[in-house]
């Protein structure tokens, strides 16, 4: 499918916009697995031969892993950058880049994109797909898209119809049925000074993909707890997000090791300032977005081809903090950058709703449904922030990955680099009890 057929396609979702929320009609379903991808994504190249067929993903391990580390290597370490973009040469490759990625050079004229042939590595495993197939023609989004219903255990939308669809597939992206992490944060000054914000082991718990819980109420649940640095060890926080967000909004708690006591933290969501990361990012930043979508519009744009961060092992996992974190940016030289096709989103704060953002637009790769750039905007209309994310497919157990992320923050100059594991680890697990993510859990684990 060449990009005519893409345009075409994105138009076709553009004049159903206005449409009724509900699901892909079966005619329209045959194509996933044929002329689509299982979760949607166009099996074809393009015409230039730039981006590749996608063929099943990197299912198989390469010969630097060693299984059980909770770690990736980098299978493409070998390769060689095709060509780099420079503030000198920008305009040749305007029309592939974000606005944020266009801001950066103009911050920073030094700023590098060394670009990479084209890998297109994200695989799943097949109950995702089976069930992706099965939610193509019954799930449908309720409460004027905020809420989701006769979904589970898979994209939700496949052929999305509107921007609430596609962010839909974003929140329930695949990122495994559990998983335990260990991950640092960092704040980088404009002064290029370096600050380990927190260290957290964290617990994560996907309901939704609980093949036992054929009707899951909650989507994603997270315990958080802090251990370093001395500041804030011991703190702890707790997250539950529903998969009906109309009725059921978040509920977080807060463990304070001062008080010794867990108490309700309604206020841990939307644009609330995350302490952590030196005000470069809200709650809601957090793996480019969580959360309700209640405060915000959301239209599809459509979809197009954009440089962006893919088999990002190296600054994801393999290069020494060090070596990432430099003045200004993420260091180029651990940068890969790869031409893909991505969705395109914009979200508009709504009219009386509150946020500190007025728009953001969010690109959504087309393989994993993972956002892997974004950029966001003040009342004023200019840009405040630009984030990226790191993709690095887990070849072992077949989850596209994703977790160390980067908000550049033009206002004050810091940036803030979330979820670096590159010397810590994820080990993937099965599905969590729920006394996990009781509150006197919390209370339990954060104790010191």
């Amino acid at each position: 499918m060449h990009m005519k057929t893409t345009l075409a396609m994105a138009a076709l979702g553009l004049a159903l916009l206005n449409a009724a929320h509900a699901a892909a009609t079966p005619e329209e379903a045959k194509a996933l697995g044929t002329s689509l991808t299982p979760v949607g994504a166009e099996r074809a190249g393009n015409r230039e031969g730039t981006i590749p067929p996608w063929t099943g993903g990197l299912k198989t391990p390469p010969d630097c892993y060693k299984k059980g580390e909770g770690r990736l290597c980098d299978p493409f370490s070998a390769e060689a950058p095709l060509f780099s973009i420079e503030a000198k040469n920008l305009d040749k490759y305007a029309d592939k880049l974000s606005e944020g990625q266009k801001a950066l050079f103009k911050r920073f004229p030094s700023y590098r994109m060394d670009v990479y042939p084209t890998h297109r590595t994200a695989a799943m495993p097949q109950w995702v797909y089976d069930n992706t197939a099965a939610n193509a023609v019954r799930a449908k989004t309720t409460d004027g898209g905020n809420g989701l219903q006769d979904a589970r255990g898979g994209v939700p939308f496949p052929i999305p119809k509107d921007g609430h669809e596609a962010m839909w597939n974003h929140l329930t992206r695949y990122m495994g049925q559990a998983r335990a992490t260990t991950a640092d944060s960092y704040n980088v000054d404009a002064a290029g000074n370096v600050t380990l914000a927190v260290r957290t082991r964290s617990l994560e718990d996907f309901p939704y993909y609980d093949g036992k819980n054929t009707e899951a109420d909650v989507l994603w649940r997270l315990r958080h707890n802090y251990v370093a640095p001395v500041r804030q060890a011991g703190w702890g926080i707790i997250l539950v997000d529903h998969v009906n967000a109309a009725s059921k909004g978040r509920r977080a708690w807060q463990y304070l090791p001062g008080q010794r006591r867990v108490k309700l933290a309604p206020d841990l969501a939307f644009d609330t300032p995350a302490t952590q990361n030196a005000g470069a990012a809200f709650y809601d930043d957090v793996f480019m977005f969580n959360g309700s979508l209640e405060r915000f519009d959301f239209r599809l744009v459509g979809k197009k081809e954009m440089y962006v961060p893919y088999n990002t092992y190296k600054w994801g996992w393999t290069a020494a903090v060090k070596d990432i974190l430099k003045p200004g940016t993420v260091n180029p030289d651990v940068m890969r950058w790869e031409l893909h096709r991505v969705w395109v989103v914009e979200a508009t704060l709504k009219s009386g709703a509150r946020h500190g953002y007025s728009k953001r637009r969010f690109y959504l790769d087309e393989d994993s449904w993972y956002t892997l750039l974004n950029e966001n905007y003040d009342a004023r209309g200019d840009i405040w922030r630009t984030a990226v994310l790191s993709l690095t497919p887990n070849y072992d157990a077949l989850v596209p990955g994703g977790n160390t992320h980067v908000y550049y923050d033009f206002n004050s100059g810091v940036y803030a680099h979330i979820g670096t594991v590159n010397e810590q680890k994820i080990d993937y697990l099965g599905p969590q009890p729920d006394t996990a993510f009781a509150p006197d859990a919390l209370a339990g684990s954060g104790i010191r």
